[in-house]
């Protein structure tokens, strides 16, 4: 969440991020609701310490009273010091209060965006950056999507997912098993070859890792929850790998931390009708490759930018066209100060296919995580930055290389995952 002290200096600032996106003048109170919750809270613990400082002096003028047999008069202090412990308690309680209703509109206020976010209402007003400008694969007559691909080769089974789950958990068989987890390893050799280390995470979370990394109350309804043991299913490896290190002080010296783990992930997404949501496109359990990283705030968007490069460098080995875009304010993540996302050309949809998210959320995470770092020169503590990105989420990068890699003689494989695969063609 954003930091008291920030939305107490920058209050213009915050409002305008807030414009961007696309908060109402109504939606707009809450930044001044949180500044009246903010001064009464400090009022109230002003007051307490200058009544609590004055009980204590007055209590040592009692017993000295008494003692010199001026009962009355060490009555009546008698008498001022029950007021004050009285204000003290009531003072308490509406400081209590105050907090609470504090740290509920914190926790309400999404992260303010970097100053290129373009502004916009939806993805239809998000902003390419990299366009692909290269020949797109071309396939011949008779072409297939990738649901029909599956059914031709038998490499998932999204009938059999109904059978035994429910609608949107595929079933992965034969050559198509194979090509997922050649996928997975693939993308782990590559993030452990850029620095990254790997993290085997727990697949479901208790609701401090959750709230920490901004899925709750965000995204609450998006995630599946054991109600018996308050658990959520990770939605993605970022929650729990990002975790590790909340209310952590990271040496200088060691950021950034970089971090990748692979889970499956899981996310209670709202149903929809049509091609654009049919086969992989959209499931709600999906394999993924995750990088996180801790960066110095000084540094980030340097490391934001190696992110980025990662990412591009995995689909130029995979062969599949890619474009990159800048969320929009409106469709920006709600912890998310900055964020790329990257779409894949699919050759028999023709159409994008995003496959990857990269953002910088400055210290809208490190808040609640309370991941800090010692500053050499004020040595004062300071927020680190956290940063993440999918690299890749598998389900839509298997939808387009079966796609785009079709032909009359079956599926051919990227050179680069065939080590992996251990087969050149799916036929």
């Amino acid at each position: 969440m954003l930091e008291l002290s920030f939305i107490r200096n920058n209050r213009d600032r915050v409002i305008q991020g807030l414009k961007l996106r696309n908060y109402s003048d109504e939606e707009l109170k809450v930044v001044d609701d949180i500044l009246k919750y903010d001064e009464e809270r400090r009022t109230c613990q002003y007051t307490i310490d200058s009544n609590q400082s004055e009980a204590k002096k007055l209590s040592k003028e009692i017993g000295a009273l008494m003692k010199n047999g001026k009962a009355d008069e060490a009555a009546a202090i008698k008498a001022r010091v029950a007021a004050l412990k009285s204000s003290i308690k009531e003072l308490s309680e509406r400081m209590k209060l105050a907090e609470e209703k504090l740290e509920e509109l914190l926790l309400s206020v999404p992260n303010i965006p970097h100053e290129s976010v373009p502004a916009g209402t939806s993805e239809d007003d998000n902003k390419l950056v990299k366009a692909w400008e290269k020949p797109f694969p071309q396939l011949g007559q008779g072409a297939l999507p990738h649901w029909e691909l599956a059914k031709k080769y038998k490499l998932f089974d999204l009938e059999l997912g109904v059978k035994l789950t429910g609608a949107g958990f595929p079933v992965y068989r034969g050559k198509g098993a194979k090509l997922e987890r050649a996928l997975i390893n693939f993308f782990l050799n590559e993030a452990a070859s850029a620095g990254y280390e790997e993290i085997a995470p727990p697949l479901m979370v208790n609701e401090d890792t959750a709230r920490a990394t901004g899925q709750l109350p965000d995204k609450e309804g998006q995630m599946y929850h054991v109600e018996k043991d308050n658990l959520y299913l990770i939605p993605t490896a970022e929650v729990p790998v990002t975790n590790l290190y909340r209310n952590a002080i990271v040496g200088v010296d060691e950021l950034p931390v970089k971090l990748t783990g692979y889970t499956p992930c899981f996310r209670r997404e709202a149903g929809s009708y049509g091609a654009h949501v049919r086969g992989l496109n959209r499931v709600h359990q999906f394999d993924k490759v995750e990088i996180v990283q801790i960066a110095h705030p000084d540094t980030s968007y340097r490391q934001l930018d190696e992110m980025l490069a990662h990412v591009s460098g995995l689909l130029d080995k995979l062969e599949l066209p890619y474009r990159i875009v800048i969320l929009c304010g409106g469709d920006l993540g709600f912890t998310s100060a900055l964020t790329y996302d990257f779409e894949v050309w699919s050759a028999a949809q023709e159409r994008w296919l995003e496959v990857s998210s990269v953002s910088n959320f400055e210290t809208y995470q490190s808040n609640r995580l309370k991941v800090r770092f010692k500053d050499p020169e004020t040595k004062k503590m300071r927020l680190a930055h956290t940063l993440n990105g999918s690299a890749l989420a598998l389900a839509r990068i298997v939808a387009a290389l079966l796609e785009n890699n079709q032909t009359a003689d079956g599926i051919s494989i990227p050179e680069v995952l065939r080590p992996y695969t251990g087969f050149d063609v799916i036929d």
